[in-house]
C-alpha cells in the first residue's frame, strides 16, 4: 500500500478557546487534550507543516488525473482546488460553498478546510504508525480494517465541469440542470451525482474536505464516521477500539485504561464517579476540587452527605443548627442575622421588630403591612376611627394617622351647605359656601340657578324672575316690576316710578325722558298738553 504522510504541528500552538490563558498546547500522555487548559486538540491551531496533498495523508496512489499540482493550486489561490477545472470553473465552484469554508490562502477558510483534515481524516485510522494505545494482538485487525475500507469503501470525488443531461442531486433531490458543474462520487457510479453544497458527510454534514468520502449503505460519510459505523471510538484518545474488552459508560465508549478521572487520571472502571461539566471524577478528586466547605464544622460536604445550601454558605444535615439553643433547622423555618441563622423563637425573641399598633414583635411567617417606615400586623392595620382592619382595601393617610376611605369621607369630605351630604364631584360654590349644582336652587320658585344669571335678598339666591315679583319697584304706568341685571334705566319721581319706555305724555303719548313733565294728579303731562288741559 501506499505510505500515509501526515505531518500536523500541535506543540505550542495557542488554544482558540482559552486565548492567552494557555500559553500553548501541550499533548496529555494518552488523552487527546491539552495538559495547560484541558481543551481539546482540535480547539488549537493545530497546522499542517507542509502543503497538504490529501492522497498522502489518506494513503490512495497518486493520480495525475485526478490532482492538482502544488504549484496551480497556490497560483490559483488556494490551498486546494478540484482537479481538472479551468480557473473559471474552479471559482463557480467555490461560489456554491458558504464562504467561510472556501479554503482561500490566508483565510478562515484555509483555517476551516486544516481543521476537517484533521478531524474527518484522523491519522490514527489511516496508518498503525499514528496508533499509540492498539494492542499488539489487535494490529492484525486493524490492518484488515484498513485494507478493506481502502478497497471498498474509501475514494475521492471529483467535479464534473458540465452535466450532459439535467440530473437530480442525490442529496437533496433539487435539479442539476445540463450544462452545470456536479460533485460526482465514483464508488455510488457515474450517473450520481451532487450539488457541491450538498457532498457533505451523513453524520456531521460537513462539507467532505477535498470531496474525500467513504460509501456505505449508499450513504457518504467522512472516514471518522465510516469507521464509527463499525467499531467504537475512545472517548478520551480518539482511537478506534479493536479488542473485544472495553468500557462503556457515560454513553460513551473507552479504551479499558482510559475511563478515568479528570483530574488524578486513576482508572474510573468499575468505581464510583461524579459527572461534572461532562467530565467524570473519582469521588476523592471532586470531592477535593467541587465540595463545599460546612459553615458549622468546615469540613468538606462529601457525595454521601446531603449540601443544604442558604445565601451561597452550605451546611452537612448534622450541622444546620440554630446558633442559639443548637436545635435542628432541618425542614424548619428560621431566621439568619450577622452570618448566623436562628430558629425561628430564638430569631423572635433577639431580632424580630414589633408592631406599630400593639408593640408584639413579628414571628416567622406572620404577615407584615408596611407603610413610610411603620410596621403593623395584618390585625392592627386599622382605621384610627373605626378601628376596622383595613388589610389591601384602599386607606387614606392624614396626620399620621390612617382612615378607611369611608371614615375618611365623612370627617373631611366637602359637604353641602343645604343638604349636608358629600360633594363627590361637580359641586357650586356660592359666597364661599359649597352646594350641591342639584342644591343651588331659586328660593321662591326651587328652579336650578347653577349657570344661571341670579341675585340675592338677605343672603338668599333668587331666580331673576321671582326677584323681580317679589322684590323689584313697579312702574307706575304698566303695574309690572322694574327688573334688570346689570343696572336697568329708568325713572323716579316723588314716590313712583317708571319704566324709561312708560315715562310718557299720557296726552300725546311722547317719551318724557330727559324732558320737563307736569304732574296732573297719577297722571303725567308735556308742557304743550298741560297747557292745552287748563285753557
Amino acid at each position: 500500500p501506499w505510505g500515509v504522510l501526515v505531518h500536523e504541528v500541535d506543540e505550542g500552538q495557542p488554544c482558540l478557546t482559552c486565548k492567552d490563558k494557555c500559553p500553548g498546547f501541550s499533548p496529555h500522555l494518552w488523552r487527546k487534550v491539552c495538559n495547560n487548559c484541558k481543551c481539546p486538540r482540535e480547539s488549537h491551531d493545530v497546522y499542517h507543516e507542509e502543503f497538504v496533498n490529501v492522497r498522502d495523508r489518506i494513503g490512495i496512489k497518486p493520480d495525475p488525473s485526478n490532482q492538482t499540482s502544488k504549484e496551480k493550486t497556490l497560483q490559483e489561490g488556494y490551498s486546494w482546488v478540484p482537479p481538472g477545472l479551468s480557473s473559471a470553473k474552479i471559482e463557480e465552484y467555490f461560489s456554491q460553498l458558504p464562504n467561510h469554508k472556501v479554503p482561500r490562502l490566508g483565510t478562515p477558510g484555509e483555517k476551516y478546510r486544516d481543521r476537517q483534515l484533521i478531524v474527518q481524516l484522523p491519522k490514527q485510522d489511516l496508518a498503525l504508525a499514528y496508533c499509540k494505545f492498539l494492542e499488539r494482538e489487535c494490529q492484525r485487525s486493524f490492518e484488515d480494517f484498513v485494507n478493506a475500507r481502502n478497497e471498498i469503501a474509501l475514494d475521492i470525488g471529483y467535479v464534473r465541469e458540465a452535466l450532459e443531461k439535467t440530473q437530480e442531486c442525490f442529496k437533496c433531490g433539487g435539479v442539476l440542470p445540463s450544462g452545470e458543474l456536479a460533485v460526482i462520487a465514483p464508488k455510488f457510479g457515474e450517473l450520481v451525482a451532487w450539488h457541491p453544497a450538498c457532498f457533505v458527510c451523513a453524520a456531521c454534514q460537513e462539507l467532505l474536505v477535498d470531496l474525500t468520502y467513504c460509501a456505505k449503505d449508499g450513504h457518504l460519510y467522512c472516514e471518522r464516521h465510516y469507521a464509527e459505523t463499525l467499531k467504537p471510538r475512545c472517548s478520551a484518545c480518539d482511537e478506534l477500539i479493536f479488542s473485544g474488552e472495553y468500557t462503556k459508560a457515560m454513553n460513551k465508549d473507552w479504551h479499558s485504561g482510559h475511563f478515568c478521572c479528570w483530574q488524578c487520571d486513576e482508572s474510573l472502571t468499575g468505581q464510583r464517579y461524579v459527572l461534572r461539566d461532562e467530565h467524570p471524577y473519582c469521588v476523592r478528586c471532586y470531592e477535593q476540587v467541587f465540595a463545599n466547605s460546612c459553615e458549622e464544622c468546615s469540613k468538606a460536604i462529601g457525595i454521601d452527605s446531603k449540601d443544604l445550601s442558604y445565601k451561597e454558605k452550605h451546611w452537612h444535615e448534622a450541622c444546620f443548627l440554630c446558633s442559639k439553643c443548637r436545635v435542628s433547622l432541618v425542614d424548619k423555618p428560621f431566621g439568619s442575622k450577622a452570618e448566623k441563622v436562628y430558629c425561628a423563637s430564638c430569631y423572635d425573641a433577639a431580632f424580630a421588630s414589633r408592631c406599630d399598633g400593639c408593640g408584639e414583635i413579628f414571628r416567622a411567617g406572620t404577615k407584615k403591612m408596611e407603610y413610610k417606615g411603620h410596621q403593623w400586623h395584618d390585625k392592627c392595620f386599622c382605621c384610627c376611627t373605626c378601628k376596622n382592619p383595613i388589610g389591601t382595601r384602599s386607606f387614606i393617610p392624614r396626620d399620621n394617622d390612617i382612615y378607611c376611605t369611608t371614615c375618611y369621607e365623612e370627617k373631611f369630605s366637602t359637604r353641602c351647605i343645604k343638604c349636608n351630604q358629600i360633594i363627590s364631584s361637580g359641586g357650586v360654590t356660592y359666597r364661599n359656601e359649597p352646594w350641591h349644582r342639584e342644591c343651588f336652587t331659586c328660593t321662591n320658585c326651587s328652579s336650578s340657578l347653577a349657570g344661571q344669571r341670579f341675585t340675592s335678598r338677605d343672603e338668599k339666591p333668587y331666580c331673576a324672575e321671582c326677584f323681580g315679583e317679589l322684590f323689584a319697584k313697579r312702574c307706575t304706568a304698566c303695574s309690572k316690576p322694574i327688573t334688570g341685571i346689570g343696572g336697568t334705566r329708568f325713572i323716579s319721581f316723588e314716590d313712583r316710578n317708571w319704566h324709561n319706555d312708560c315715562f310718557i305724555c299720557a296726552m300725546c303719548n311722547n317719551s318724557l325722558v330727559g324732558k320737563g313733565f307736569i304732574t296732573d294728579g297719577p297722571e303725567i303731562l308735556c308742557p304743550e298738553c298741560a297747557r292745552q288741559k287748563l285753557m
